[in-house]
This record gives structure tokens, sequence and C-alpha cells, in this order.
């Protein structure tokens, strides 16, 4: 029996069901030819090329490991001992963690009833002692996104001396016309940086490749945090194979759609509450307090899921992963 075999369904990371496309795979055998070499001191090469497939200058692109290494960067800048960080609660567990790790206290603040971040009310908790805000479209866990008249008023009311950080991890599952226009409100708000990986619709997890988008300013102070060959080798490879394999890579996004409608119709129909989701993740609150049993059921199918105090979020797998949740939580429903 195989390891994959044996944990059943990996739902827990939020991670691309798929390998990469054979193209980026070919291209990630061929540079292993070259691991014995080292990468460069510090990337230039790899902003570069996000910076021209996003039109802007590549001093406004800085590239961490993973978006979690640039969010550790952007925190070790902007954070101070005593400072606050406002984000969602829950939200990506990085950022409580990391704001901690940086001397820093994190305030969060509950979601609206639908799974929505509150700005209004996050706007309300930012104060002299706030060094930096955070809004996540998806967001993490409940997949529920940010319209852009009501981000741009969100960043507009803010102090110029925050930082708002507007993390679009999953921005690729969204279409087009439902993103916030992030990067043209970046062009009004120097305040403003904004997170993307590879890790997600791109499949790179493994290879921690993530950027920031800001003012040329900020990004030169954030990148001063950056180790010296931090960056994999084969980092610059991988993105650059997968902007030539886009075309596979939006019919791999587009199957994580249909799986995504269908599990999100399937646990409805059993009567679970399921926020309206954009990314590649449902949120599920169990009714009548039976997290437990449910949670207890998709374990003993081999499922693996993310558990938070309001409720859990699975990952959008294959088709044979949305049936197996849906057969899993089927037994859990009392008629």
């Amino acid at each position: 029996m195989t390891h994959a075999m044996q944990l059943g369904h990996r739902l827990q990371l939020n991670e691309n069901p798929y390998g990469p496309p054979p193209s980026v795979h070919n291209a990630l055998t061929q540079a292993l030819a070259s691991a014995n070499r080292y990468p460069e001191f510090l990337p230039q090469r790899l902003p570069r090329l996000i910076a021209d497939r996003l039109g802007c200058a590549p001093e406004a692109v800085m590239v961490g490991a993973g978006a979690t290494g640039v969010i550790t960067h952007i925190m070790q800048e902007m954070v101070t001992p005593g400072a606050t960080v406002v984000m969602a609660a829950p939200t990506f567990e990085g950022y409580p963690i990391l704001a901690r790790m940086t001397g820093g206290q994190p305030i969060q603040v509950p979601l609206t009833i639908d799974g929505r971040q509150d700005l209004t009310a996050m706007a309300s908790m930012i104060d002299e002692y706030t060094r930096l805000v955070v809004v996540c479209s998806p967001h993490n866990p409940t997949g529920t996104r940010v319209e852009t008249d009501e981000f741009s008023a969100f960043v507009a009311g803010i102090d110029p001396a925050v930082t708002v950080v507007l993390d679009e991890a999953y921005v690729d599952f969204v279409t087009p016309q439902d993103r916030v226009h992030a990067l043209a409100l970046l062009q009004k708000y120097p305040n403003l940086l904004v997170l993307r990986t590879f890790s997600k619709a791109y499949g790179l997890a493994a290879l921690r490749v993530g950027y920031a988008v800001g003012a040329p300013e900020t990004i030169k102070r954030i990148a001063r945090w950056q180790v010296p060959f931090g960056m994999n080798a084969l980092a610059e490879v991988g993105v650059q194979a997968c902007y030539a394999a886009e075309p596979e890579i939006a019919a791999r996004v587009a199957e994580i759609d249909t799986e995504r409608r269908r599990l999100i119709d399937g646990l409805r129909r059993l009567r679970f509450a399921v926020p309206d989701s954009v990314a590649n993740f449902v949120y599920l609150t169990p009714p009548e307090d039976t997290t437990d049993t449910v949670g207890a059921a998709l374990a003993g199918a081999g499922i693996l899921v993310k558990h938070y105090p309001t409720g859990i979020r699975i990952t959008v797998g294959d088709a044979a992963a949305t049936d197996a949740v849906l057969n899993a939580v089927r037994g859990t429903i009392h008629r």
C-alpha cells in the first residue's frame, strides 16, 4: 500500500491536487542537473520575471519562501515590540504566530455571520499602536471575497502610516471580473502591499515561491530582511515554466472550480452551512454542535481536514476526494 493510499485524501493544506503539468515537470527535472550550483545571492531574475508578467517595475516586487516567507519579512520590518496587527478571526494561522514572533500583538476581529471579513469593525480596531492590517481575498478559511469598491474605501480610510496587506494567495481561483483591482490600487495607496503565491493554483507548494508587490521604497525596506541564497534555485525555473503552461494550469483550475461547486452543493443538500467560497477550499459549520462527529467521520474515512473553533475547512480535491467527503459526512446527518 502506498503512502498516499494510507493517508486517503490530504485536504487540510489547500494544496493543488494535481502535480505540475508535464512541461513544468520536465523543466524542473532538467534543472536538477545544476543542483550543485548556488542560486543568486539575492534574487533579481525572479522579481524581474514576475514584474514583466504583471507589467510593473522590478523594484516593486519582492520574492520570498512562499507567501509565509514574505509575510515574515513584512512583519520583521513593520512590527515593533508592542505594536498591534489587525486581522480577522479566524484567518491564516501564520499571521497571529508571526505577529507574536516579531514582538507584536494580533488584534483578531470576528467574521460576520456569513463568513466575511468585517472591514468596518477591523478599521475601528486600528489605533496609534497599529502598524499592520491584513485583509485576505479570498479569505482563508471561509473562501469569501472582498469587493473592489469596499476594499478601496477601506484603504482610503486607513492612516497612511499603517501598512495594509491584501493577501491574494487564492486569487487565481477567482474569475478576473470578480477580483479586487489590486495592482491599480497600488498606484493610489503607497501603504498597500499585495501578497501572492505560486503554491496554490500553480501547484508549486514544495518550491516555496511567494511575492509581494508594492511601492518600490516599501519593497526595498522589506527586502533587506532577505536571507542570502535564501530562494530555491528551482523557483525561477518553475515560475517561468508555469507562465508558459498557463493554459494547462487554467484547465486544472477549472476542474477544481467544478469540484468546489459540486462539494458546496452536496454539503448544502446535507443541510450544512457553507459560505460562497471562490477559493480551492470550502468551510462548513456542522449543525447542532456535531463538529466532533463530523470530524471523526472524516478522519475515519482517511480524510485530513483543518479544524477551527467555528468550523471545518476542507480543501477541494479531485472527483474522488469530493465523493469521499460527501460519503463520509452523509452518515452524520440524522433525519
